[in-house]
């Protein structure tokens, strides 16, 4: 070595400490590794396997990531609506689980390190004692006239506590806007009603549609709807009528216009015609008059054509060819008797859902609202005091 030669150590550093070193400078630990490798944990309930009980949501939620979709379906193939969070940690139906139902849900999800998974599973749901159905009015694709209210019968009865619930599952959409409500209805048959009256008659040519998202709704005394009810109808020509009972005439108007005049004969002194507004519920081109019908026993059965049904305890327009004095005595037994060719004009008149106005009755009898669609026998006050939510 030569003299002035600095020498140099080399330190060297063990294999352990290296390897350790490393580590904690490129990597982030293996704990860090398996968390960023784990899949989202998602959890549908109800839960597979399951009989789920009614009355519920689905839901889905995610924990350690958030879902990407979430697809459900029931065993028709139609898909279940619902919502997605903001944050997509979790999803909800739009609406409840239907009786005798099984369902699938098919998931995918991203977990906070970036791995994407997917799950599909299936549940099926309880059997309802009573399955609740409904029969509506209008039907579906109808024209009304503009006094039709929406009308809904329902084959069981809603308890008092469940009322609230089913009519805010009930939407109406009107084209154009049309201020109206829903009111609860003891129906002529006895069963439970709903209807939605306008606070004022209809426009000619309004659009309506009634969307009913009742299916896993309870109705009630173990009582519960499988399904949701849409419909749509359109309201018709402004056609009413006013009858006047001292002079024995029935004044047709179009648009507010009166267009021509019937001469008939109403109910007698012993048996007045109903007053109010009424609404055209139904007619008949060929009818049977049966007295026992309207608490008269066997005391006539005559025939009858061009029958325009009001009231469901038997207030009608129709013909009286056996009436020797139509349009000079008031002699019915509550109804309108006209000559057939008149009746026939009525009845061609007159759309279902159209109002047939009684004046100058002596009847003091209050029709009431589920005796046909009586809806107009009370103001707007009135009305809104029958819904479930006032």
């Amino acid at each position: 070595m030569h003299a002035g030669t600095r020498r140099h150590t080399t330190r060297l550093i063990p294999a352990a400490l290296a390897a350790g070193l490393l580590m904690t400078a490129c990597g982030t630990g293996a704990g860090s590794t398996k968390a960023a490798d784990a899949a989202a944990k998602v959890t549908v309930t109800p839960a597979a396997g399951t009989a789920a009980k009614l009355g519920s949501p689905i839901s889905v939620k995610a924990d350690g990531g958030k879902l990407t979709t979430v697809d459900v379906k029931d065993d028709k193939g139609a898909k279940v609506p619902g919502k997605l969070a903001a944050d997509g940690a979790s999803w909800t139906s739009e609406g409840k689980v239907r009786p005798k139902t099984t369902y699938t849900v098919a998931t995918k999800a991203k977990s906070t390190g970036g791995k994407e998974s997917s799950a599909t599973t299936t549940f099926t749901t309880e059997q309802a004692d009573k399955v609740n159905k409904l029969t509506n009015m209008p039907g579906n694709g109808q024209t009304v006239g503009t006094g039709m209210p929406i009308s809904i019968l329902f084959d069981h009865p809603i308890a008092n506590g469940n009322r609230a619930e089913v009519e805010k599952a009930l939407k109406v959409t009107t084209q154009p806007h049309v201020e109206g409500a829903w009111g609860w209805v003891k129906d002529w048959s006895g069963k439970d009603r709903i209807d939605w009256r306008p606070k004022d008659y209809w426009p000619s040519g309004t659009k309506v549609s009634v969307r009913g998202g009742l299916g896993g709704v309870n109705s009630g005394d173990s009582g519960w709807f499988a399904r949701d009810y849409d419909f749509d109808f359109t309201i018709g020509a402004d056609h009413k009528a006013v009858i006047d009972v001292p002079s024995h005439t029935l004044t047709m108007y179009a648009d507010g216009k009166a267009v021509g005049t019937i001469k008939g004969s109403a109910g007698s002194p012993q048996d007045p015609t109903r007053g109010g507004v009424h609404t055209v519920r139904s007619k008949n081109a060929a009818e049977t008059m049966d007295s026992a019908t309207i608490g008269h026993g066997n005391e006539w059965m005559l025939d009858s054509k061009w029958v325009t049904h009001l009231t469901a305890s038997g207030t009608f327009l129709h013909s009286a060819p056996w009436n020797q004095s139509i349009g000079v005595v008031n002699n019915s037994h509550g109804c309108f008797g006209m000559t057939t060719s008149d009746a026939k004009r009525a009845y061609d008149f007159l759309p279902v859902g159209s109002t047939v106005e009684v004046k100058g009755t002596s009847s003091t009898k209050k029709t009431d609202v589920g005796n046909g669609l009586e809806v107009w026998q009370e103001n707007w006050q009135q009305w809104q005091q029958r819904s479930a939510l006032k």
